[in-house]
């Protein structure tokens, strides 16, 4: 058959230098570089894997430490370094008089606490004792109304004495008033007052008070200090402020718990009790600013520094450097680990999947302050011990 038809075979044999010609046509147009990875040795095929038999895992770990401080709050500058204490001190005098000097920087720290209070509105703004006397009644019955307000305030949190105040100005027999405490028997009183702290003692008081009102201050309040502290159940603190808020008069600062321990955190006195802070306080601070200092200082103690977890994060003070007890450079890291797994499929396929294997919190610490002051819940008790663990 091959010698009967010789054209067909050499047509065949003119076919492939026509290809020829047209390959090198075409790379007189455009050479093409050799392909390092082709070559004329033959690779063997994949096995194929058998089912059944385990996929190799391949696991990265990959940690990630993100700030939660970074996540919650908006980026803000460096903070300030801690401020150094620079409480008000005692210099003696050319003739041999003491003098008090002031703390350092306290104007500044007052006027950056007064800003932040007036961005911020605390329950005494609103529930306060100079705010909770009845304006429809007359002056007398008002003052007296202060009295109370103030006597069942101690151990009392604002948000719970305005409700009891408003309860008996609406509701007690005869208004709320000196005659109408005098006419209640003591079980009826305690019923008004019985959600305020120490309300049985309170009571046992406030009926002292107003028979001594009636008998020997003409049944109204006395307008000086002597006479106001005489009373069963009030303090210097309360006396002060009734004597500012119900007659208009100041002649010493109110000091609760809240400037107490502000202003021992500002390190401007190191002072054990209220008393010993009210008078360090007076021997140096203008007696204009004596009367708002207590709304000051408790406000700000009510909205930022707060007696437990201090929002130092949002205190300008803190920011200025200006506050020695502030909590500098302290967030709280979340250490999270997560595991890349590359599965190898039975196609040759290759499967990849992330799981976070291991959440590690950071412990954080809280500042221990150095003579650090209770809490009005926390006067009277004794001071809690602290534990230490067992390594």
């Amino acid at each position: 058959m091959n010698a009967a038809n010789p054209s067909a075979g050499a047509g065949m044999i003119k076919a492939e230098p026509e290809n020829d010609a047209m390959n090198a046509s075409d790379s007189e147009l455009s050479s093409v570089p050799p392909d390092p990875s082709s070559d004329n040795d033959i690779q063997p095929a994949p096995k194929k894997r058998k089912r059944g038999q385990s996929s190799p895992v391949v696991v990265k770990h990959e940690v990630e430490e993100t700030s939660i401080t970074a996540i919650t709050s908006p980026q803000k500058a460096p903070k300030a370094k801690k401020a150094r204490a620079a409480p008000a001190k005692k210099t003696k005098t050319s003739d041999g008089t003491i003098k008090i000097e002031p703390p350092a920087n306290w104007k500044d720290m007052y006027a950056l606490t007064r800003e932040m209070r007036n961005e911020n509105v605390a329950p005494v703004d609103t529930m306060g004792c100079e705010s909770l006397a009845d304006r429809q009644r007359t002056p007398r019955d008002q003052r007296f109304q202060t009295l109370i307000a103030l006597m069942l305030s101690s151990q009392t949190k604002d948000t719970v004495l305005a409700p009891v105040m408003r309860n008996m100005q609406e509701k007690m027999p005869g208004g709320f008033n000196l005659e109408s405490v005098l006419a209640l028997e003591p079980p009826a009183l305690n019923a008004f007052i019985n959600k305020v702290g120490f309300h049985n003692l309170k009571t046992k008081y406030i009926k002292q008070t107003a028979e001594i009102l009636r008998d020997k201050w003409n049944s109204d309040i006395p307008d000086n200090i002597e006479g106001l502290i005489s009373l069963p159940g009030v303090g210097p603190k309360m006396g002060y402020l009734c004597l500012s808020a119900a007659w208009g008069r100041t002649e010493g600062i109110g000091v609760d718990v809240h400037v107490h321990r502000i202003v021992n955190l500002w390190k401007w006195h190191k002072t054990q009790t209220p008393e010993q802070t009210r008078a360090a306080l007076e021997s140096w601070l203008p007696k204009e600013k004596w009367h708002g200092i207590n709304n000051l200082l408790v406000g700000f103690g009510q909205t930022i520094c707060l007696p437990v977890g201090r929002k130092c994060g949002n205190c300008k003070l803190a920011d200025r450097g200006l506050c020695p007890s502030a909590v500098v450079s302290k967030s709280k890291k979340v250490k999270k680990e997560e595991a890349v797994v590359k599965v190898e499929a039975p196609g040759g396929e290759v499967v990849v999947q992330e799981k976070v294997v291991a959440a590690d919190f950071a412990e954080v610490k809280a500042e221990d302050v150095e003579d650090a002051m209770p809490d009005m819940e926390d006067i009277g008790k004794a001071p809690r011990k602290r534990s230490t663990r067992k390594k």
